[in-house]
């Protein structure tokens, strides 16, 4: 069995990653999954949050936002609605996005979404989060 599988993370407007990864922690709707060559089969919905995988020895982020990945023993396939590397995150734009999801949670105002508002700011944060490991 190889000590390596195939990691491929695209958008809907590019390829992002296409690497010989070592692991990976992918975030899943029911929590981070631990993902190793040789994995079992399955596909299952992300969530918003880091993506973090190791490749020949080095550690790589990216933050998240929503999508699928199909995960098969030599290969794991993410489909993300948006994914971005460290260096391509606008910190100052990520950072009043995260203070206006705040100041609408704390508003009280009945015409709040809050589901999408709570979204924004988890967003929000992991973007600041994996900025931060430049």
């Amino acid at each position: 069995m190889s000590n390596t599988f195939q990691l491929e993370i695209v958008t809907p407007s590019r390829l992002l990653v296409k690497d010989a990864a070592e692991e990976a922690q992918i975030p899943g709707l029911s929590g981070y999954l631990g993902i190793l060559p040789g994995h079992a089969p399955l596909i299952t919905e992300l969530a918003v949050g880091m993506i973090t995988y190791k490749a020949s020895g080095a550690t790589h982020r990216l933050s998240v936002a929503w999508g699928f990945m199909e995960v098969l023993p030599d290969k794991v396939t993410i489909l993300a609605e948006a994914a971005e590397h460290p260096n391509e995150i606008d910190v100052e734009r990520a950072q009043k996005a995260k203070d206006r999801a705040e100041q609408r949670l704390k508003s009280g105002d009945a015409q709040v979404d809050y589901p999408r508002a709570e979204d924004a700011l988890q967003r929000a944060e992991t973007r600041l989060n994996v900025a931060k490991e430049k």
